[in-house]
């Protein structure tokens, strides 16, 4: 459904054509672009709606994403609006569903206008029930969806990353504060070792001590005292 100038526009039952155009680079990096051709609708002449979408290698999730960047409606065959639409990815091998993907503030808005100086200003686009996969299609049928509620974002996986590697460093930090507390209660309950003498070092000490004991000097002393007393 658009909305241009009050006038509504349900395209639910229109017929259109689709044609898909894809482009290659050489940085794993790849766009698609889907148009849906209505033709004259009511009033508008020639309306195409356009999907520009890329396909992006996220290092830190491990896989390719693919991101619906842009909406681009042309009508009246040279004017256009566009929307931005960032917020729209999910897995590339995985297709996107929301029920709402639009440009009114009660669908959260996940598509914004360019520009408030171009006509998209007076625009407002609603994808009612938007199912979409911008690459490995198999048999014409899309795969398991990603909601947009639900699937982690490449940003919510990086953090998770991060978080586990923090987790990782404390752990070990703990780790090591306890080791090194163990080792200071060690060496503080730890027995001063004796070492005996061998029995030829106690018996020269025994006769250190004897030859001390009476040796000239000693003697003296003793008589002195004896002649002091008498």
């Amino acid at each position: 459904m658009v909305l241009h100038r009050g006038a509504i526009f349900d395209l639910v039952n229109c017929e259109f054509t689709v044609v898909n155009q894809t482009f290659l680079t050489f940085v794993m990096l790849s766009f698609t672009r889907l148009s849906l051709r209505f033709g004259d609708v009511e009033d508008l002449r020639g309306l195409v709606i356009r999907l520009q979408m890329s396909n992006t290698f996220y290092e830190a999730a491990g896989q390719n994403w693919f991101t619906l960047d842009s909406v681009h409606i042309h009508y009246n065959w040279t004017q256009e609006a566009t929307f931005n639409a960032s917020e729209v990815y999910a897995p590339a091998t995985s297709s996107y569903h929301c029920q709402h993907v639009s440009s009114l503030h009660k669908y959260d808005t996940l598509l914004v206008p360019s520009s408030h100086t171009d006509t998209s200003a007076n625009w407002h686009i609603t994808f009612t029930d938007f199912q979409i996969q911008a690459f490995n299609v198999q048999s014409e049928k899309f795969a398991s969806a990603s909601d947009c509620a639900t699937f982690l974002t490449p940003a919510i996986l990086m953090g998770l990353v991060t978080s586990l590697i923090l987790l990782l460093v404390l752990a070990y930090a703990l780790h090591m504060v306890v080791h090194l507390k163990h080792i200071d209660r060690y060496e503080e309950h730890k027995a001063t070792v004796y070492f005996p003498r061998s029995p030829e070092a106690e018996l020269e000490r025994g006769m250190n001590a004897r030859e001390k004991k009476y040796s000239p000097l000693n003697i003296c002393s003793t008589k002195c005292q004896l002649c002091l007393f008498i």
